[in-house]
């Protein structure tokens, strides 16, 4: 689903600088299988990337598995990406270290945008 700001601006959870991007997830641990859930918005209207993981949130396994699927999704070796933020919480900051253009495209394709 697409969202946008009133000024017709797609919402999007990342941010491009010059070598990474920062992308902002929500993570739902023991969540059946791993997989990609597209965007949603949380109540003060910040985007963030739904993720699943099919593992517990102990000693974190559960920020594991998604630095193994993003890394998986986006064609990244997994020592590409750091979390920056939200070892504990469900919504997380990632840092990918790549070209930033190359892991929009690859969102921006596993989103259907």
């Amino acid at each position: 689903m697409e969202h946008h700001r009133p000024d017709g601006v797609a919402i999007r959870p990342w941010h491009a600088f010059n070598d990474h991007l920062v992308l902002a997830v929500r993570l739902t641990p023991n969540g059946g299988r791993d997989q990609i859930d597209g965007i949603e918005l949380d109540a003060d209207g910040k985007a963030y990337l739904k993720a699943r993981v099919s593992v517990v949130p102990e000693k974190g396994k559960a920020n594991k598995a998604l630095i193994a699927l993003a890394a998986k999704s986006l064609g990244v070796p997994k020592s590409a990406i750091d979390l920056l933020s939200g070892d504990t919480s469900r919504k997380k900051i990632l840092r990918i270290d790549a070209e930033p253009e190359d892991v929009i495209r690859k969102l921006e394709l596993l989103l259907g945008l």
